[in-house]
């Protein structure tokens, strides 16, 4: 038993370490064919390299990312934990080895080859980093960099991985306002936008999307041996009680896949065409008959 969690263990953590190798490729191809080529404005440490390179001509772009990518992988280790420093420690050699390969890629094409519309390159650059970060925050890491900041506001006020990222991005495009104009700026927050789009949307890749549905109804009863026998799905009954009539009434709620919900709400107008239903997305479901069946646990 232990050594089959031991293996286990080391398993995942092996997968772990392949889907953070694969966010810094996804976030090095952006920054390697559509951020350098095109100066674009953009979120992350290469964003800040090429808002400061106007201000700074004197350090090579190379040089300001390194200090700040060491700088923020030790406040990434002190405030975030040890796993997660151990993580992004590959991120951090990684993603420069990985930037550092592509660029010299880019050089083998005819010049300008990756020079395009800016609307364009912001966008793209946006959607690819963003798939590369939103693989890594998936097993708690980070390509290191300006995401550590994003994953700081993450942790201590609960807004969005996405959500945190946009923020920190959308300042760094302010940076860059003040060196190439409001124009340039306002092309970049396009992949801000794309980027936390991205990343939200990555994240919960593999969940299990299903729907909350809350059903009030005389026939509750009935529905509920619907879903129960019929459906083999779980329904939890809650106390509910009018607002106007102060009448005490059950209400249902059962949550089911999205393909289900067709069937269920066919019978729930068979059993009583006056039923109250209220249905809910819900992006991540854990649990027996989701993400495992009870004969898993035996």
């Amino acid at each position: 038993m232990a050594f089959g969690e031991a293996y286990m263990k080391k398993t995942n953590y092996v997968k772990d370490v392949l889907v953070v190798l694969l966010g810094n490729f996804m976030v090095a191809v952006s920054v390697a064919f559509f951020v350098l080529p095109n100066n674009t404005l953009t979120g992350g440490v290469a964003g800040v390299a090429v808002a400061l390179k106007p201000l700074l001509p004197f350090i090579p772009s190379v040089w300001l990312i390194n200090i700040l990518m060491i700088g923020l992988y030790i406040v990434g280790a002190v405030f975030l934990g040890k796993a997660f420093a151990l993580k992004s420690l590959i991120s951090t050699f990684s993603y420069s080895f990985f930037v550092s390969l592509l660029t010299y890629v880019t050089t083998l094409f005819p010049k300008d080859t990756f020079v395009m519309q800016p609307m364009l390159a912001s966008i793209y650059c946006g959607l690819i980093s963003g798939i590369g970060l939103g693989l890594c925050f998936r097993v708690n890491a980070s390509t290191g960099g300006m995401d550590i900041p994003a994953l700081l506001i993450h942790k201590y006020t609960h807004i969005s991985s996405g959500n945190s990222v946009m923020i920190i991005d959308a300042l760094t495009v302010l940076l860059g306002m003040s060196t190439y104009g409001v124009e340039p700026a306002l092309i970049g927050v396009l992949s801000v936008f794309t980027s936390g789009f991205a990343i939200d949307k990555t994240i919960l890749i593999g969940s299990s999307t299903a729907i909350n549905c809350m059903v009030i109804s005389d026939q509750w009863v009935e529905i509920k041996n619907h879903v129960l026998d019929n459906m083999k799905r779980g329904v939890t009954v809650l106390e509910g009680k009018g607002g106007y009539t102060n009448e005490s009434k059950p209400v249902l709620m059962i949550v089911i896949p999205q393909k289900m919900y067709s069937n269920l709400e066919h019978e729930i107008m068979k059993v009583d065409p006056r039923a109250f239903i209220i249905v809910n997305s819900v992006h991540e479901v854990d649990g027996e008959g989701f993400t495992y069946e009870l004969e898993d646990l035996k």
